[in-house]
């Protein structure tokens, strides 16, 4: 089956809700970042530039993935997957991977790093896509439908959490979950693996005790206010005094010294101690709109393999979404994930502009 030769415009709200989002993101992690940077680098401009840079190169990124033919992404995605996979090993590898916060998750590159799990989450969606599309009558049968989707999915998985990083393997799960699922997969099926799944995630969590932390400071995070429930304590502090109308913007408190790193995982608590609930909402409307026509695309994509694609890229951004501003707002144990084109982070950023540069192309065949 090939991709038909018409082609209409991109979605043009799509692009401008992510180019919206992307200009808060780049506003608010200076006001976030700028007294950590001046403390640390002596420039206050130090992440917000970088941010800058990797949203340019973003932005070109997308717009010209845009103008690819999505249907190329079927054609390398298995060489894009074990790109990905050697990629993940050789973080594991001393002197090529680079540790950060007890995390090995990164292979520098230069005075740069890129983050190789971020990656390994659109190749995911691409390659799933292709094997769920050629396989659809197969899909209901566990053994030569589920498993072999899962047992990929798992694997990779599996290789994150040697670094560890249970934010992005979780984000990266979830999304194939879900395109399994839309591809026609037996509820039954998914019931058994969820009890499972259940099973083996309380596993990873009891492994660490890290991890165990985190779940009993999400409960009560003033049960150890200066230790696992320090960052849950000052996400509160900072969206509390914020108000209907905020602070205003640059007058956060909690980014002086007071909430670790504010421009990564917790940049949308200042964006709410600055802007305030109203300013919150907008941020989370405009992630709703950007869902919205991601549905749309995706139910009007004229193959199996761009409804999958559209559906993967859009359950990505949901889930992010969701698990940040869960964690943020002490519905969600701390995990680590950052805000979509809000958070301060090259590879993020870069990997979410290019998978909305994806879903662009597939608007131009979408017929809604």
């Amino acid at each position: 089956m090939t991709v038909p030769l018409k082609k209409s415009n991109p979605d043009l709200i799509l692009i401008i809700v992510t180019l919206t989002l992307l200009t808060v993101g780049l506003i608010m992690v200076y006001s976030a970042s700028a007294i950590w940077a001046t403390y640390k680098f002596e420039d206050s401009f130090y992440f917000a530039k970088r941010q800058l840079l990797f949203a340019c190169v973003g932005v070109i990124a997308m717009f010209f993935i845009m103008n690819v033919d999505y249907w190329t992404w079927r054609t390398w995605a298995k060489i894009l997957i074990i790109i990905c996979f050697i990629m993940l090993l050789a973080v594991l590898v001393p002197g090529i991977g680079m540790a950060r916060n007890g995390s090995r998750s990164w292979i520098g590159v230069g005075a740069f790093s890129v983050q190789p799990s971020e990656f390994m989450k659109l190749a995911m969606i691409a390659f799933l896509a292709k094997f769920l599309s050629e396989r659809q009558k197969l899909i209901t049968s566990f053994k030569k439908g589920m498993l072999p989707s899962l047992g990929l999915v798992f694997l990779a998985f599996g290789l994150i959490m040697l670094q560890p990083d249970l934010g992005t393997g979780t984000v990266m799960v979830g999304t194939c979950i879900v395109m399994i699922f839309i591809s026609g997969a037996r509820i039954s099926h998914f019931v058994g693996l969820g009890l499972i799944g259940i099973a083996g995630f309380i596993g990873l969590i009891l492994s660490a005790p890290y991890r165990i932390k985190r779940i009993t400071s999400f409960l009560d995070p003033w049960e150890d206010p200066l230790g696992s429930g320090f960052q849950m304590i000052q996400s509160f502090y900072a969206i509390g005094p914020g108000g209907l109308f905020g602070l205003g913007l640059g007058q956060s408190r909690q980014k002086f010294f007071y909430l670790p790193e504010p421009q990564t995982d917790f940049i949308f608590a200042i964006l709410s101690e600055e802007l305030g609930f109203i300013g919150g909402s907008l941020v989370i409307l405009l992630f709703a709109l950007m869902l919205w026509r991601g549905i749309r695309i995706a139910l009007g994509a004229p193959d199996l393999y761009g409804s999958l694609v559209a559906v993967g890229i859009i359950a990505m951004v949901a889930i992010q979404v969701m698990i940040n501003i869960g964690v943020v707002t002490g519905l969600m144990p701390v995990t680590g994930i950052t805000l979509p084109l809000l958070s301060y982070g090259g590879s993020s950023l870069t990997l979410m502009l290019m998978a909305i540069g994806v879903l662009l192309n597939i608007s131009r065949y979408s017929r809604f």
